[in-house]
Parts: structure tokens; sequence; C-alpha cells
């Protein structure tokens, strides 16, 4: 069963609801039409304690501090209508050039603002679910064409969400969406994942510029880097790393480019608890995001600080700047074609217990 209530009001008066709903096995989640946001997701250790694994607010109130409007961390939510950055805030379609709201310097970053991370989207109730839809007009933050959107969050089986996307356009316009949730598999009051073990199914690893523009040229090769993520690695070892790119972005902020298939595109386990998860995705990149920008200045509900590296995104999605990167994979989308991208969350428990 899926359980709804409401759950306040926007500034401007927009009531907001928010959803429940599990695997009946101990996996719980809630969402919101705020954002179609994960707000949250409880997981059972190994011992069948169940505890937070994504930052999060039990309150609408808490997503709409003064904090959290100036450092925006995109907490759980939908990010789009393209996800990461677009450099010079500008793309050209078909001759076009066609200016976008810069909201990160001089660049465009996760759709602008107000992006559909601040917009109440429409619900349908599914079965084990959610369905959130949008209407992004055509002008909004500069993208051309009416963007109709769907955003479904279900649970799949047992353990397992899929975040399901869809869009369609009247007009050429590029599209990428992601999910931007923060995971510490520690659960909640952990304040660091350095102990977390990371693994990325990925040869390769964009670099960038000091505003997290991928740099011109080719992909740089993870063998031999801190970025070398294809088999697990303790993610404090990895972030100690000696590497010009662990520097200008003050930790992981790098879109990785995925080799694909059938296997895990990542995965995350914490060794005390036990818990792990599993990312599988039809999308091309997962951006690792290490909670560099967490500062202390937004407060959890019981008062603590986020703070740096607390948890850390793993957002899967296309490259950054694809608009402009003829050598990137496309995120164009023409009327009458559909945008379809899933990813799936597979929440489990390893077996053993830390040494």
């Amino acid at each position: 069963m899926v359980e709804s209530r409401d759950w306040g009001h926007l500034p401007t008066g927009e009531a907001v609801r928010l959803f429940r709903f599990g695997d009946g096995h101990g996996l719980e989640v809630e969402a919101s039409d705020y954002g179609a946001r994960l707000v949250a997701i409880r997981s059972p250790d190994r011992d069948g304690r169940s505890d937070h694994v994504l930052l999060g607010f039990d309150t609408l109130a808490g997503y709409l501090s003064p904090a959290m409007e100036r450092a925006r961390p995109y907490l759980g939510c939908t990010v789009g209508r393209y996800a990461n950055r677009i450099a010079g805030a500008a793309f050209t379609i078909d001759g076009t050039r066609y200016p976008l709201v810069a909201n990160e310097g001089a660049n465009q970053l996760h759709g602008g603002a107000p992006g559909f991370d601040r917009a109440v989207w429409r619900t349908e109730v599914l079965a084990a679910g959610v369905r959130f839809s949008h209407v992004s007009p055509a002008g909004d933050q500069g993208f051309p064409g009416t963007l109709r959107v769907i955003a479904d969050i279900v649970v799949v089986a047992p353990g397992e969400i899929a975040l399901r996307y869809a869009a369609e356009t009247d007009a050429p316009t590029h599209v990428s969406l992601t999910s931007h949730g923060y995971f510490n598999l520690a659960g909640r009051g952990a304040r660091s994942i350095e102990d977390h073990r990371l693994a990325i199914a990925a040869d390769h690893v964009l670099p960038i510029d000091k505003s997290a523009i991928p740099l011109p040229g080719p992909p740089l090769a993870v063998a031999g880097t801190p970025f070398d993520l294809r088999r697990e690695v303790r993610v404090g070892e990895a972030l100690a790393g000696d590497h010009p790119q662990l520097r200008v972005a003050d930790g992981f902020d790098h879109n990785f480019v995925l080799t694909g298939g059938d296997g895990p595109a990542a995965s995350l386990r914490d060794p005390a608890s036990g818990r792990m998860l599993e990312i599988f995705t039809s999308e091309p990149g997962m951006q690792l995001y290490t909670g560099n920008g967490f500062d202390g200045s937004v407060v959890d509900d019981a008062g603590g600080p986020l703070v740096r590296r607390q948890a850390l995104a793993l957002e899967t999605q296309h490259f950054p700047d694809s608009p402009n990167r003829p050598d990137y994979p496309t995120t164009l989308l023409r009327p009458g074609e559909t945008l379809r991208s899933e990813t799936r969350l597979r929440f489990g428990v390893s077996p053993g217990r830390p040494s």
C-alpha cells in the first residue's frame, strides 16, 4: 500500500504531500511531490535493525530553511531539465543559439534556478510507489520546447527501488535527468562516509576545470589513479590519493564513464552495519560527489550540522556539458521521440562481520 498525507505548504501557498511505501520486508521509502523528491529510505542492517540511509528531513520546513536556500544541496530531488553543468549557460541546436539562465558563475547547474527541484509535481499513486509528472514550459530557464516529464519512484522487488524517467518535447531540446540522493549506509547520525567501501564500473573519468566543466579532449583512464574504483576501495583511502583532479574539486565531483553491461554500475558498502547498495542504470555516466561542500550551515532534524563528506551522491546521468560536446553521447530530444531512463537501487546486507 501507498500511504499519503499533507506535508505542509510552500511560501507561495502551494500544498505539498508526502508518500510512504515499502517492500514489506524492512525497506521503507518516503517521497514528496516537492521536487519529485526521495525524502527518506530506511533499510535493515545485518541484525535486522532499520535506519535511514539517505540524507533528508522529516519536515518540509527543513527543505525550506534559509540555510538550505543558500546551500542548495538538492537533497533527494529529481534534477532537470539538465543534470550537472552546461558551460557558458548556452547551447546551439540546428544553428540557433539558446542562452540559458546561469546559476553557478557563468554556467548553468542542474537546470537553473528554479529548476525541477523546486516544482510541485502532479502525482498518481501506483501499486507500489508514486508517479510524478511535470510540464516545463518553453523558455523555462532558457530551454526551448515544452517538456513533459514523468518520474516514477516504485518498489519493484524486495529491497529494490526503481527510478524511471520519461520525457517528450514539442521542439528540439536537451534533457538529462537524475535523482540527487546522498547516501550514508551507517544510518542517521553518522558523520562520515570515509569508511564506506565503493566500487564504480568505469575505465575512464571526465577530468574537469576549476568550474567543474569537463576539460577538452578525451576522458582520463582511471588505471593507476585514485579514480580507479573498478574494485572496491575504502572511500577515505581514495580521497587521500595524490592527484591534481582531486585537488581541483577538493575531493570527488566527477563523472565516471560507465562500462555498461548487466552488472552493477556501482556498489557501496558499510562494513560496520553490513548494509549494501548496488546501483544499476541505463545511463552512460555516474557523477560521484563526496559532499565536499557541506560546511555545517545546514542542520538536520536533530540539530546536528551536515558536515563535509558526511554522505556521498551517486548520480546516474548523461555527461556534463554534453549539449556543447559532440564527442559525448547526445542528450538532444526531438519531437516524436521519448526519452526513457531507468536506475535501480538494490539494498541488501553483506555476510559476516567486520574483523
